[in-house]
């Protein structure tokens, strides 16, 4: 593959990420309150998703579901066009010379969990912004006083009160969920476009632009429910460590799992 197709990989990667953000983002607002609100003793209790995004909807309207949509389109726009970026490059300086096009784990997991590594820098700031916007709701228990009009009114407040460092409460956590995540991940992603590719070379089924896609399809949705199978405690731990305003409270994601 020449240098060429390494720049392809990030803008691919930056459309994938904003298309993630438009699809996806109501599903992550649900997610954010259930895991703030159901994990508290005296906080709000939702149901079941449906029952939180009915609540939301009631209360806020269509919008609500998009809040902090700004700080997660900045995100995960960049978090996707770098994972796929580095994890391509670096897997390609580990596995020069192999003769094999067969996945191969001591490269896929080395590569990937590097990629997760980097992008959590990125995506630390941006997601603690965006869970502090989404928990804040009228639905919720943050009084008026304290919420905030924008995410760059959150960033700044936060800043302000916890210091710079505020900015990256829940950075380990981040950091594991990221690098544990995008391992099983391409692990899964990888295994699964290279079998299916085999299997269509094996049926004698002429490959097309369809063809192609419909396996990125399938390889990456399995490879995202890989992904959160794998980490979503960690996320669980991580929103409470990045919502609480307590800076006292512990920022070990065993230690608030334990209590969960």
């Amino acid at each position: 593959m020449g240098e060429s197709s390494g720049y392809k990989e990030y803008g691919a990667g930056l459309l994938a990420g904003v298309a993630t953000v438009l699809i996806g983002h109501p599903f992550d607002t649900v997610k954010v309150k259930l895991q703030k609100y159901n994990t508290e003793a005296h906080g709000i209790k939702y149901k079941s998703g449906l029952h939180c995004a009915a609540r939301i909807l009631a209360t806020e309207g269509v919008r609500g579901l998009y809040t902090g949509a700004t700080p997660s389109f900045i995100g995960v726009a960049f978090e996707s066009s770098l994972a796929f970026g580095i994890y391509s490059q670096t897997k390609r300086a580990l596995q020069e010379g192999a003769q094999s096009s067969e996945p191969q784990a001591q490269v896929i997991i080395p590569s990937a969990a590097f990629a997760g590594a980097i992008i959590s820098f990125v995506l630390c700031p941006s997601e603690l912004v965006k869970c502090r916007m989404q928990v804040q709701g009228t639905d919720s228990l943050v009084p008026t006083s304290s919420r905030f009009s924008s995410p760059l009114d959150c960033a700044i407040k936060t800043i302000k009160t916890e210091g710079v460092t505020g900015i990256f409460r829940g950075g380990y956590t981040t950091l594991l969920r990221e690098s544990i995540g995008n391992a099983v991940f391409f692990s899964v992603y990888e295994n699964v476009r290279y079998r299916m590719h085999l299997l269509l070379k094996r049926g004698s089924l002429e490959q097309s632009y369809l063809t192609d896609m419909g396996i990125g399809i399938l390889s990456g949705g399995l490879g995202g429910v890989a992904f959160w199978s794998a980490v979503l405690p960690l996320d669980v731990a991580k929103t409470i460590i990045q919502t609480t305003s307590d800076n006292s409270h512990s920022r070990n994601p065993f230690q608030i799992l334990n209590s969960v």
